[in-house]
């Protein structure tokens, strides 16, 4: 059994990310930037108005002042309309500024008399002017590779006029589910089975992680079985087993996947909950075998394969998302591994939830939050603990 520390180098040293490709701007949803990218132009690319009202020369406007009209520019093609002190242009939001012109006086603030409007306010240089490059410069940076490309990244992009971005690689995932006890939901359940449900919360996990889902296949406690359903599942980028990997007579994982070549670099993990953990490689294809108790499966995936799977696809940040929160209630952690205990974060709380051991799957649900507890360690209600969010 080796320490979480040790398993997370093992499997990130061993896997890389995958070659880069290009895609429409509108496909890059949820990808990572498999490059820097820099701004082509400003924005605004140009002064533009920030109101609709009148473009004037500040120092011709006080309180009480005429200006005499003397064109319209509506926001789109600059009509190249120029003024002198004394004049306004009736102008739009987001409409090009007319030479001469170094403030907007908003519409509410004027008094319009047929060619001329009456000030009601002083003016000041600037005002309701977006000046050209105030938000985003020329050559200025504007996403990082391995950032991850969002809604509002895409309409930056757009604003560059971008058509396709390099972004990382689809990453292609099998589930393969293993157990006799197993049955298919809407199936008629016997005395000691359950329903297979790891395979719907692994679904959900990938997908949250921007991972394609190939299949999601059930194999009895058969090896003959279970070698067939394995080698499908080779032909994607990952294969995550859920369940047959501890050292039971009838967990079958671990042996048949050395008996078609595998190298195995993890093996059971100091863990709580997930200790019967599996990593390897088959070929171009890494295995992950995850316990089958689902807050086993879920914990281990979030440690461990969330992780590589972003690697793969290019990410720069591989961790979960942090955040600090009050403890509700006394922890103390007795066993002999880190144990991650559920509950959920709200209003800057944390309380754990439900009973925490590996099969508790109703807890699990009820939370959004991860407490790692170090072996020994004694936390107690009050005091400010950092948290994992997934949720």
């Amino acid at each position: 059994m080796i320490s979480e520390a040790e398993a997370h180098s093992k499997i990130l040293k061993t896997i890389q990310p995958l070659p880069a490709r290009r895609t429409l701007l509108l496909s890059a949803l949820g990808c990572f930037a498999a490059e820097d990218h820099f701004a082509r132009l400003p924005l605004p690319n140009f002064d533009n108005s920030a109101m609709d009202g009148y473009a004037v020369v500040a120092s011709s406007c006080r309180k009480g002042e005429r200006l005499l009209v003397t064109g319209e520019q509506p926001a789109g093609p600059d009509r190249q309309l120029r003024i002198s002190p004394g004049e306004a242009v009736r102008i739009f939001t987001g409409a090009p500024m007319p030479a001469g012109a170094d403030a907007v006086v908003m519409q509410e603030d004027v008094i319009r008399d047929r060619e001329e409007i009456v000030l009601n306010v002083d003016v000041d240089p600037g005002e309701f002017i977006r000046k050209r490059g105030c938000d985003l410069s020329e050559g200025q940076k504007i996403l990082s590779k391995g950032e991850r490309i969002r809604a509002a990244t895409l309409a930056l992009f757009a604003s560059q006029g971008f058509s396709d971005l390099a972004v990382g690689a689809a990453v292609s995932v099998a589930i393969v589910s293993s157990g006799d006890e197993l049955m298919k939901v809407g199936e008629q359940l016997k005395s000691g089975q359950v329903y297979e449900s790891n395979s719907a919360l692994l679904q959900a996990l990938l997908k949250s992680c921007g991972a394609i889902v190939k299949s999601a296949e059930h194999s009895r406690d058969d090896r003959e079985l279970l070698i067939e359903t394995i080698e499908r599942g080779l032909k994607n980028h990952v294969l995550i087993i859920s369940g047959g990997v501890s050292v039971g007579e009838h967990d079958l994982v671990q042996s048949t996947l050395r008996s078609l070549g595998a190298k195995i670099d993890v093996w059971r993990v100091a863990i709580k909950p997930g200790k019967p953990f599996l990593f390897g490689r088959i070929g171009d294809c890494f295995v992950f075998g995850l316990p089958g108790n689902p807050v086993s499966a879920f914990v281990t995936f979030l440690q461990f394969v969330r992780p590589a799977i972003l690697r793969m696809m290019g990410a720069a940040d591989l961790d979960l998302p942090m955040g600090p929160a009050k403890l509700i209630a006394d922890l103390t952690n007795g066993s002999d591994r880190p144990h991650y205990v559920r509950g959920k974060l709200e209003d800057g709380k944390f309380t754990p939830v439900g009973r925490q051991e590996s099969h508790a799957l109703f807890g699990l649900s009820q939370s959004n939050a991860l407490l790692r507890v170090a072996v020994g360690e004694s936390l107690k209600a009050g005091e400010i603990v950092n948290l994992q969010l997934w949720d």
